[in-house]
């Protein structure tokens, strides 16, 4: 079997940052790299999976709604994946996640989506944790531009 492309990148070299993974027809998959692979400490379950939800609520109620695709975390607990449709530029990919990075930051309130009705494993959020993820994550990407946006060879 051909290596899928995200088993191409070097995961010993690569930084947090925020890259584009692949690009099928008009999807582009962003790699939101929040921590460095291969070094602990790693993502919390719990705070990823609060991160998910609020990402996946804000990014699919705001501007790009029509565009995003999917947001769901990495099984690495390193970062999440974002698919967008091309109709997004990089330089608006960009703004989305560092605007939604710092929106989870400033959230106060209840995690939407976060009942047993709602979700698989209700039980395990930490909103205090996605916060400080987030945080730390929109620092990173702070002053990120599109030539950022390719792995480092």
């Amino acid at each position: 079997m051909e290596k899928i492309a995200s088993f191409t990148i070097n995961h010993n070299t690569l930084k947090p940052g925020l890259y584009v993974s692949r690009v099928d027809g008009d999807v582009v998959t962003y790699d939101l790299r929040m921590r460095r692979p291969n070094q602990p400490p790693f993502l919390t379950n719990a705070a990823l999976h609060t991160i998910e939800h609020l990402f996946a609520t804000f990014a699919r109620n705001g501007k790009y709604r029509e565009s995003v695709v999917y947001f769901g975390p990495m099984g690495c607990r390193t970062g999440c994946y974002l698919l967008l449709r091309d109709t997004v530029t990089k330089e608006e990919a960009i703004g989305l996640v560092r605007d939604t990075m710092n929106q989870i930051a400033a959230y106060e309130g209840e995690i939407p989506g976060a009942k047993a009705e709602e979700c698989g494993n209700y039980l395990e959020h930490d909103l205090e944790g996605a916060r400080n993820e987030a945080r730390a994550y929109a620092q990173i990407l702070e002053n990120w531009k599109t030539e950022n946006l390719a792995y480092e060879e």
